[in-house]
């Protein structure tokens, strides 16, 4: 799809990049609290944690924190990042399974108290450093037709984790549940479903044991639509889970999920030019001014697709777009429908809100794409 038939939003375009240049990143507060409300909606039983490595940028969290939600970190200096934008300690979790000890000390020191983690050695850690704090075990569970497999590198196996708790208890700490995540941009209810039933099943060995069992952490993985004519199947997903935490779960235990990408990404367009033309292979090729290694580095840590969009008008053609480093790897698309575009023409992507500046770089010197919030 490469025609923009919205003549208001093509105004729009052309005015803001007379105002502000390009590459430029707009971030819509609106569709973000419109997802928040979305979310809340679909899912009125569990308390979001906003994953911030989504998109960290410090009007993203004002907004966040506004809209009255949480928060998932990684490090330090995310911690802080929330800290600043407002959050209150105890509405972080710091979900990063394996923490640097600096980390752990610094983490006790802002109050933060509610972590994850998935082996032994993490224990003996965490008890060490930060004495005391709330434990969730993360889990394995299936991650089947996920776009990005996140089950590699985290969870311990389930048959394993009530034995971690327990580990966890003796060691002075309070274990209070269990974490999963079943695989980032999940297009499968199933694999909720399955990772429900495993976590259930632990909650059961845990009472028996006379664990407690206060907190389930369902994690991200919630998918969003990166193309006009895709299905969007996060109502359904919705409806399967809701259902299953009312089958599974007592209504005393305190459930939580980690979107990151489904409240970032819709809200987010990247605006950017041409700034130069060539013909090869037969076709025209045209750089643009951010690419791979800028906000469009989406394409390959996030494994994303995008839908390329022009303001220009006219017949379409088979065309190549690059961005504006020296090295080949930088070559956005091969096939892509345009109409022929000139230096200064506008080359746009909707929905890229999430994954995207803040895996960016400078490279080459390149500036990375300005971001701008809009109402």
């Amino acid at each position: 799809m490469a025609r923009l038939k919205n003549t208001k939003l093509a105004r729009q375009i052309h005015e803001r990049v007379k105002k502000d240049g390009s590459p430029l990143v707009l971030i819509s507060r609106s569709a973000l609290k419109a997802q928040v409300a979305r979310f809340r909606k679909a899912l009125p039983r569990v308390t979001p944690y906003y994953a911030i490595k989504a998109n960290s940028h410090r009007d993203i969290l004002k907004v966040m924190v506004a809209e009255g939600t949480c928060f998932d970190v990684a490090s330090i200096a995310e911690m802080d990042a929330v800290l600043e934008a407002g959050a209150k300690p105890s509405q972080i979790i710091f979900a990063n399974t394996i923490k640097p000890v600096a980390a752990l000390k610094e983490a006790g020191l802002r109050g933060v108290d509610l972590m994850t983690f998935d082996n032994e050695c993490e224990l003996d850690k965490i008890a060490e450093h930060a004495p005391g704090t709330r434990v969730l075990v993360r889990i394995s569970v299936p991650n089947v037709g996920s776009i990005v497999e996140l089950g590699l590198k985290f969870g311990v196996d389930p048959a394993d984790a009530i034995s971690l708790l327990i580990k966890a208890y003796k060691l002075g700490l309070r274990p209070v549940g269990v974490s999963f995540h079943v695989g980032s941009q999940c297009l499968r209810s199933e694999n909720y479903s399955e990772a429900l039933e495993i976590a259930a099943i632990i909650a059961r060995d845990a009472h028996l044991k006379q664990l407690p069992f206060e907190i389930l952490d369902i994690g991200g993985g919630f998918p969003i639509m990166q193309g006009a004519d895709e299905e969007d199947p996060f109502d359904h997903m919705a409806s399967v889970v809701s259902s299953e935490l009312d089958r599974l779960f007592e209504p005393h235990i305190q459930v939580i999920a980690e979107p990151g990408r489904f409240f970032a990404g819709p809200a987010g367009t990247l605006i950017t030019r041409v700034v130069g033309k060539a013909i090869r292979e037969n076709k025209h090729w045209y750089y643009l001014d951010d690419g791979l290694y800028g906000t469009l580095s989406a394409q390959v840590f996030d494994h994303a697709k995008f839908e390329y969009k022009t303001t220009r008008e006219g017949r379409t053609r088979l065309c190549a777009l690059a961005g504006p480093t020296c090295d080949s790897f930088d070559t956005i698309a091969r096939s892509v429908e345009m109409p022929e575009l000139d230096i200064g023409d506008i080359v746009y992507v909707e929905r890229i809100g999430a994954y995207s500046t803040g895996s960016a770089t400078t490279f080459n010197g390149m500036p990375m794409a300005k971001v701008v919030m809009v109402p």
